[in-house]
């Protein structure tokens, strides 16, 4: 029992020993990727959680199907103008975002 004790790590250990620490082009390359990824599958859990295919939100928004299957999938990036209108248009949301410094 003690032996798999010592191998837990924390996620910021993981990502230590995986990415390297904080602050480096390695570790900083792996997060900005991450919250692109994040982005994508809010959208996606939001999208499902209304009962709504990629056609029925895009059509809202007024895209295509394949840039919503694009940001969902992590292949293309969103502007916050298009993230605002795909959260307030075509989910019926309201987006927030913060500055933590």
């Amino acid at each position: 029992m003690k032996a798999e004790k010592d191998n837990i790590q924390t996620l910021e250990q993981f990502k230590d020993e995986q990415y390297g620490k904080s602050g480096t082009a390695r570790r900083d390359q792996f997060e900005a990727g991450f919250e692109n990824f994040k982005i994508g599958a809010l959208i996606q859990e939001a999208r499902l959680e209304k009962g709504m295919t990629q056609e029925e939100l895009a059509l809202k928004v007024g895209t295509t199907r394949s840039y919503i299957s694009k940001l969902e999938n992590n292949i293309k990036e969103v502007r916050i103008s298009t993230l605002k209108k795909i959260v307030e248009l075509g989910l019926g949301g309201e987006l927030q975002l913060f500055i933590k410094l």
